[in-house]
């Protein structure tokens, strides 16, 4: 499965984690997950930052740091070996390392439920038409003409009720976003593309 990429801003917001102490990044956790149940609270953040000696900003950085490694971590379904493989880049002792798996192991069912429930609903694929339109010939035509892809692409929502939608393009246009496609299946496959994610920053 692939590893959770996180980005310079989620990485800098989750470093304040390594300047607390473990009760600490427990509370954070708790935070964490009252953020994705309740949303936002302004003021737990100006209580806590007291408490700690840190700005209100800060604790809202790190508590949204930590709120997206576990929701993003919960909805890719990652296993412990996944988790600590992405967590790994931002360079945390080893008992912060350990912490962290513990509170994803106890939050992700809740935060995945959560998820779920926010997750925008995609349609699913059921049936792809075609034909191919082009003029054979024209009186008035000088050059050739290049014919027409046209595809129906039928799909089914959430309720079973079904869609279609028309596109039009070339055949050259059509060529190159299969072998885009067929180019980015076969990345995803290959063996390196683990070490590849796991080095991004």
């Amino acid at each position: 499965m692939p590893l959770l990429v996180l980005s310079p801003e989620h990485k800098r917001h989750l470093q304040l984690l390594s300047s607390v102490d473990e009760e600490a990044v427990l509370e954070f956790g708790r935070l964490a997950l009252d953020f994705v149940l309740k949303g936002i609270n302004p003021k737990v953040y100006t209580a806590a930052g007291k408490k700690l000696g840190v700005s209100a900003t800060d604790v809202q950085n790190g508590v949204q740091g930590l709120m997206f490694l576990f929701s993003e971590s919960a909805k890719l379904k990652m296993s412990e070996m996944d988790f600590n493989d992405s967590v790994m880049i931002l360079g945390f002792a080893e008992g912060l390392h350990a912490l962290l798996l513990e509170l994803y192991k106890e939050h992700c069912e809740v935060v995945r439920r959560v998820a779920g429930h926010l997750t925008m609903s995609l349609p699913t694929y059921k049936d792809l038409k075609w034909r191919i339109d082009a003029q054979i010939a024209s009186r008035t035509l000088r050059q050739t003409v290049e014919p027409t892809v046209v595809l129906q692409i039928d799909t089914l929502d959430e309720n079973s009720e079904s869609a279609s939608v028309v596109l039009q393009t070339d055949p050259t246009t059509l060529v190159h976003l299969t072998e885009q496609l067929e180019a980015a299946l076969k990345a995803v496959k290959m063996s390196h593309y683990r070490r590849i994610t796991r080095a991004i920053k």
